[in-house]
């Protein structure tokens, strides 16, 4: 996997947000990104729970 730049990655991201985006838009991306990069580091270092546990702790068993 090549490893790019957070300069080179906000290029990139702002080059495809549409021409009249706003700074909201920018930063719900921004957002997205980090949720996603998160989550994915937490799954590769196993903090998961299972949808079963889940279901369990809400009582969702049904």
């Amino acid at each position: 996997m090549e490893t790019t730049s957070l300069k080179e990655e906000a290029r990139r991201l702002v080059d495809q947000l549409p021409d009249n985006s706003t700074w909201d838009d920018l930063m719900h991306e921004i957002y997205v990104r980090q949720s996603i990069e998160k989550g994915l580091a937490d799954s590769q270092a196993g903090r998961t729970t299972s949808v079963e546990d889940v279901r369990e702790k809400f009582g969702l068993n049904k």
